[in-house]
């Protein structure tokens, strides 16, 4: 199951419809004609609608030597479409034009390899900066975001993962009509203005967070190590990849993936089903159906051996250790989130006790049940961060010894109801926000089929028992199974 922590947003409603029926009187579901998959949840108490629109597609999804190209949408949303965004659209549609015509014969002149003439290289590329410059001269920056926030938007963003893409805001009720037309625009006709500028803003991310940070260097060469054939080792992309982007291949992505078929959109807030599905009707079902994108086939060999790997930095040591684990469809997959729970749950959870507490050999610990995303068989990760003058040994020992002794004996029932009620308590805690609700509605039934999942859920976490712990810790927290990555000194440089 999704990360425990995404009910957060949801429970509040819960508690006030005291049940699943009760919830379910105040959503509606529709698909249009073109299969896009609408769900709607009314909540008048304020004047206020957050959308939702999750793309079921996300990194995993990115061709062969295009690593980081799923990324490159959530950049490129804010740049408009033909009629917004740009200073007169006939002539840059001629202009983007040229640049990928550019683009072509310098890269025609590189495929020749050896024989490839260097003055002419240069020339080539001069040729691609002068029309990528014209190109940008018809931009009219931030239109499209300024449109949404002069009607009163709040929270416009995108984030990319590795199984999806989203795209969200909110918008007062009275501007609803808004989302529908520029979202459907967007849907029927990116354009991939500044593309090239974006695509060297994803390269500067990846030096911050991978190339620069020794923890998300450390995470990078753990993920290519545990995983040899399944995308899931790519984080953010790899260098030479992101590097060599091009708005056409982009354009291939978005023909296959974006299509209706693989689009839910969610409403929540103050609006009725009624009119939000006219609104559909009239810009949404426009858009043509395509065939579905075919689903990654990739299977990752099973894993017949522990395997090792470290990086060398003057940093803090960190240590990260990850076991295979199936997808999030799997019967074992509440096992795993109370799993998690037991383990670091905060400072009542055992790795803080004995490691942070009682031993004092680390500064931090932690564990992910779903890391990095969990359509797929993924891993489930302990972190480490030793304190000073202690070692990553050490906390590799003090952490083989606790799910040693996890698969040995089942947990106290006590310590079991009480994971199950932080949990719980967790959920109190959260936000009753419609952007929230419109979250999970989307993400739950993209990934489970059924946005009740959301609810049905926590019956999953109740059944667990501790001889399932048990049985899970044996069984998957094996040495064969692991993944072990750890930074050692190295010099400055």
């Amino acid at each position: 199951m999704r990360n425990l922590f995404l009910f957060t947003l949801c429970l509040p409603v819960l508690l006030c419809a005291q049940d699943l029926k009760e919830f379910e009187k105040n959503v509606t579901e529709f698909d249009l004609p073109n299969g896009m998959h609408f769900i709607v949840l009314e909540r008048h108490q304020a004047p206020v609608i957050s959308f939702y629109a999750h793309v079921n597609s996300g990194s995993t999804d990115d061709p062969a030597g295009k690593s980081g190209l799923a990324h490159m949408f959530e950049h490129m949303i804010g740049k408009g479409t033909a009629t917004l965004g740009s200073r007169d659209w006939n002539f840059e549609k001629k202009a983007l034009e040229a640049v990928e015509e550019a683009y072509d014969k310098l890269e025609a002149e590189r495929a020749k390899g050896p024989r490839a003439n260097a003055a002419a290289v240069e020339r080539l590329q001069t040729i691609l900066k002068g029309e990528i410059d014209k190109a940008n001269r018809y931009v009219e920056p931030n239109a499209y975001i300024r449109t949404i926030e002069e009607n009163g938007s709040v929270g416009f963003n995108a984030s990319t993962g590795r199984d999806y893409t989203n795209y969200f805001y909110s918008l007062p009720s009275n501007r609803a009509e808004l989302w529908f037309l520029l979202q459907s625009s967007w849907f029927k006709r990116p354009i991939f203005r500044e593309f090239y500028k974006e695509r060297d803003v994803v390269r500067n991310e990846r030096r911050m967070r991978v190339e620069s940070d020794p923890q998300g260097k450390l995470m990078e060469v753990m993920m290519a190590t545990a995983f040899m054939a399944h995308p899931y080792r790519n984080m953010i992309g790899w260098a030479s990849d992101i590097e060599n982007l091009r708005a056409t291949d982009a354009e291939q992505f978005f023909k296959m993936h974006y299509v209706p078929g693989n689009i839910t959109v969610s409403i929540a807030g103050d609006i009725t089903a009624a009119d939000a599905k006219r609104l559909a009707q009239k810009y949404f079902a426009p858009l043509p159906a395509g065939p579905p994108p075919r689903r990654l086939n990739i299977v990752e060999p099973k894993q017949e051996g522990e395997k090792r790997v470290t990086i060398e930095t003057p940093s803090q040591p960190v240590l990260m250790i990850g076991y295979k684990r199936p997808g999030e469809l799997d019967k074992d997959d509440a096992v795993f989130d109370v799993l998690n729970g037991i383990l670091s749950g905060g400072r009542t959870g055992i790795l803080y006790k004995e490691l942070v507490r009682d031993k004092q050999i680390a500064l931090g610990v932690e564990t992910a049940a779903t890391f990095p995303d969990g359509r797929h068989p993924h891993l489930f990760v302990f972190f480490s961060a030793p304190s000073s003058g202690h070692t990553i040994e050490e906390n590799e020992k003090a952490w083989y010894e606790i799910i040693d002794r996890l698969g040995k004996k089942p947990v106290d029932k006590v310590d079991l109801d009480r994971v199950k009620t932080k949990i719980r308590a967790g959920l109190i805690r959260g936000l009753d926000s419609n952007s929230g609700l419109a979250s999970q509605l989307a993400r739950h039934y993209a990934t489970y089929g059924d946005w009740r999942k959301m609810f049905t859920g926590l019956n999953d976490i109740d059944k667990v028992t501790a001889e399932d712990v048990q049985r899970v810790a044996k069984q998957y927290f094996a040495p064969a199974n692991r993944t072990v990555a750890y930074t050692v000194k190295g010099d400055a440089k």
